[in-house]
Order: structure tokens, then C-alpha cells, then sequence
């Protein structure tokens, strides 16, 4: 079967990729001439627009050739060498969260190397990735910056070997994948959480709560931080202090959180939320419940986003500096520089506002 119409892919790229692999399995063999659109159109139910428009994505991309009154032919395909300067980049969304900011470091770095970014939003959808994945593939990228997705490291896993068959370069950014040798550029997510627990112990808190998603590598690190800093200081662990989430970000959930713990705050002093995203959520449901941050309950956040409405005490990550270092560990792979996996993990700093009282 062809098309699956039950499939959230578009259905023109499904037809797209079918017949890209009827020429990559030389079923259709270079100056064969494919099937005509209403051939096509028996063969796989499709209107003759959408079959028109996968047939003129593949002239586009190299692989048929239009000729008037005769037909579509495959073209001997060759990868021109000035597409190797094209890098996809794999965000979760352009819009909002920290990702803005890591595709301006990678675009800017691009820019400076005189190499060309191709901005993929997958709203941290596997299904939209393997789309976008294969695109870029399409596209002949010479390497691509791949933010795994809010799905299991399984499927995150299948997006990368999809590219490494294809010997297109992948550097992970900000999220890791375990067990998969790749370069990886990231922020020391332990130690930042780690540090900014350990500033609400300095100011006197010992009841501080923790909500976050372990669905993340990197908010899993940020859990680990936490539970360090206060076993250092000889604070006991309360299960119940610890409210998170397996799943992507959900603003009804971390707002049904924060309803939690702020009801408890003779008991809870202070919490550290996962993310700055999550943290603004506090200062909505505080305000639901008439209530003020700091002085009836202190947050600390994660991120340092460029937030114009309050006063976030967080820990700012060097993102703008982790989508530089991401384009030129791709660029160093291209060029063939470096052979083994690299890692790079930048440091993260606490930035002091307004949001914590002693």
C-alpha cells in the first residue's frame, strides 16, 4: 500500500518518498520514464493535484525530469557539491521555549562560514522529525543539528540512524540520547541545579519542592542535581516534595502543579521549577489564589528567557552559545577534521532577580 491515509504525513510526500525509493532501488532506472499522473492516480487513489505537486518536488530536487508530450524521465542524479554547505536544523518550536535562541547561534555561526541553514519545526513530534528527516535527507544536507524530541529514546534513535545510513553528520543539541555515538553539544544541567538548589539552602530553605518532566535527559539531570545539593546539606528527600511529569511540556498540568504546592506554602518555602516556561506558570496560579512570589512562597527557575513581566530568579544556559558551538562541531565534522564522537558541555550561571526571599 502506497499511501496511508490514516498517516498524519501529507499524503503528496508520501507518494514523494514512494517514489523516491522505486529510483534509489532502481525499479525506476535513470532516462526510465515513471508512470504517467493518471496511471499514478489509478494506482494510488490520489487527485491528479497532489500527485502533480510530488512529481514537481522531485524535479525540484533533481531526481525527474518534465519533458513536453513525452513524459516524466528519471534524471541520472548527482549530488552537487555546493549543497554540502546546506545544514538542517531539528528544533521543537521556533515560537517559544529556549529554541529561538539556539537556532540564532546556529544561523549566525552558518552565516559567518558562508554555509546555509534549513530551520525545521517539529514541535517536539516524533512523526513531524521523521518528516522533516526526511526532507533534509532530500535535500542533500551536508549535517544536521537534532534537538531529540519529546518521545522515547527509541524513536529519537531511529531519526538519527536514519541520517547516519545516509553518512549525513548529526550533532544532538541540548538533549542526549543514551548509548548512541554521536557528537553532542549541552549545558551541565547537573551541576546548574545542583547550584541554584543549593542557593535557596543558603537563604534558609530547607522545604523546597521540585516539579519538572523526567521524560527529558535534561530535566532528569536537573532532578539528580537537586536531590545532590540537599543530601549534601543534610535535608531529607520528601517524595511528596518531588511532583513531575513523563510527558512534553503541558501548561494544564505544571498550572494544576502549581496550584499543589502553593496551597501548601506553611509547608513548602520555596520550589524550583524545571524550566523558566514552568516558573511563569507559578505567577499565574499565585495570582489565581491571591498570593505573592516572594513573599508568601520564593521560585526559582531554569533557562533565563526574556521574560518582560516578572523578575525570575534562574539559572541562565548559554543557548545562543550552544547553537554556535552546535554549527561549528557539524562544520569540523564536514570538513573531516575531527573522527571521533565529541561532547561538548557548556556552563550554565545563576542569575539573581527578584523571586527569592530568605
Amino acid at each position: 500500500m502506497i499511501i496511508d491515509r490514516s498517516s498524519p504525513i501529507p499524503q503528496y510526500f508520501q507518494l514523494q518518498t514512494w517514489l523516491i525509493e522505486q529510483i534509489e532501488q532502481g525499479v525506476f532506472k535513470p532516462s526510465d520514464k515513471i508512470p504517467t499522473e493518471e496511471e499514478l492516480a489509478q494506482i494510488t487513489g490520489l487527485a491528479r493535484a497532489t500527485i502533480r505537486q510530488a512529481i514537481q518536488n522531485l524535479v525540484n530536487l533533481g531526481y525527474l525530469s518534465r519533458k513536453r508530450r513525452l513524459g516524466t524521465f528519471v534524471l541520472n542524479r548527482e549530488i552537487e557539491t555546493d549543497k554540502r554547505t546546506i545544514i538542517g536544523i531539528l528544533i521543537p518550536d521556533i515560537r517559544r521555549g529556549y529554541a529561538p535562541e539556539l537556532a540564532r547561534g546556529a544561523e549566525d555561526e552558518a552565516a559567518r562560514s558562508k554555509h546555509s541553514l534549513i530551520l525545521c519545526n517539529t514541535d517536539d513530534l516524533f512523526v513531524k522529525a521523521d518528516f522533516h528527516a526526511d526532507r533534509l535527507i532530500d535535500n542533500n544536507v551536508g549535517g544536521v543539528i537534532f534537538v531529540p524530541t519529546a518521545a522515547s529514546d527509541e524513536k529519537n534513535r531511529l531519526i538519527v540512524e536514519k541520517f547516519i545510513r545516509k553518512n549525513i553528520p548529526v550533532v544532538l543539541a541540548d538533549r542526549s540520547i543514551p548509548d548512541l555515538n554521536v557528537d553532542l553539544v549541552t549545558t551541565d544541567n547537573f551541576d546548574g541545579a545542583y547550584e541554584i538548589t543549593k542557593y535557596l539552602i543558603l537563604k534558609g530553605h530547607q522545604r523546597i519542592a521540585i516539579t519538572l518532566s523526567t521524560l527529558f535527559s535534561t530535566e532528569r539531570q536537573r532532578l539528580e542535581g537537586y536531590k545532590k545539593a540537599l543530601t549534601n546539606y543534610k535535608i531529607p528527600i520528601d517524595p511528596t516534595l518531588i511532583l513531575t511529569d513523563n510527558g512534553p511540556f503541558n501548561e494544564k498540568q505544571y498550572l494544576k502543579f502549581a496550584h499543589t504546592l502553593l496551597k501548601q506554602k506553611n509547608n513548602v518555602t520555596a520550589v524550583f521549577a524545571g524550566h523558566d516556561r514552568i516558573a511563569l506558570l507559578f505567577y499565574s496560579a499565585a495570582n489565581q489564589l491571591g498570593l505573592s512570589i516572594p513573599e508568601d512562597i520564593s521560585i526559582v527557575g531554569y533557562d533565563d528567557l526574556h521574560f518582560t513581566t516578572v523578575a525570575l530568579t534562574t539559572m541562565h544556559q548559554p543557548i545562543y552559545e550552544m547553537g554556535q558551538e552546535s554549527m561549528r562541531l557539524i562544520m569540523s565534522r564536514i570538513s573531516g577534521d575531527i573522527k571521533e564522537s565529541k561532547e561538548i558541555i557548556l556552563k550554565s550561571y545563576l542569575v539573581e532577580r527578584c523571586s527569592v526571599l530568605p
